[in-house]
């Protein structure tokens, strides 16, 4: 992701790691660059599950102790939110800088409709087959959500079937189409010898 782009950067989130991600979309929001991370729940964090999930247990813990409900911490539970605050604590969101850096990042759960036909991107630098060391034990961020209490684990699951059951019979098509020119090309190819003999 080094080089700028106009258009939005859409980063697939499927295998990559919570915090090396952040990192990475941080740096890339200071400097200017839009981005659009989808599938957020299909994101990984190293470490067994157990252990994330006492973690984020003792997070919840964390409360203002005047009126929380309006002061916070606010304890999001739906994976985009949990990417959300994680690149916003990489982020100097208090200045304007920041402030302007946060603006430029979409998240969203699943791969909604103007997404889901565009080339997205993965980022090296952030993946678990490629950081992580083989062996080592890591959870998804959708179980830590769901268990906690995201409410939307099965409805994304439904519409991504949906979608790629959609994507896959586009693919078809558009590869049959691509067989059926080349046919016609090399059907025509003696009649362009002909008249490439000829002159034309």
């Amino acid at each position: 992701m080094s080089a700028f782009s106009t258009a939005p950067v859409i980063i697939d989130g499927k295998g990559h790691l919570l915090g090396r991600l952040a990192a990475i979309v941080a740096k890339q929001l200071l400097a200017g660059q839009k981005i659009v991370v989808v599938r957020c729940e299909e994101i990984n964090i190293s470490g067994s599950y157990m252990r994330n999930k006492l973690r984020y247990a003792n997070f919840l813990h964390k409360r203002h102790i005047v009126n929380p409900k309006k002061l916070g911490p606010f304890h999001h539970r739906a994976p985009s939110r949990i990417l959300y605050r994680t690149i916003r604590g990489m982020l100097p969101h208090r200045t304007n800088r920041g402030a302007n850096a946060l603006e430029r990042i979409k998240l969203y759960e699943g791969c909604p409709p103007p997404y889901d036909i565009k080339k997205k991107m993965v980022v090296p630098g952030a993946l678990r087959v490629l950081r992580l060391k083989p062996g080592r034990k890591y959870c998804t961020v959708k179980r830590l959500s769901h268990d906690f209490g995201w409410g939307y684990r099965d409805v994304v699951d439904r519409l991504e079937e949906k979608r790629k059951i959609k994507n896959q019979a586009y693919h078809e098509r558009k590869t049959a189409a691509v067989k059926l020119r080349q046919k016609s090309t090399q059907d025509q190819a003696s009649s362009f010898e002909k008249l490439t003999a000829l002159g034309y």
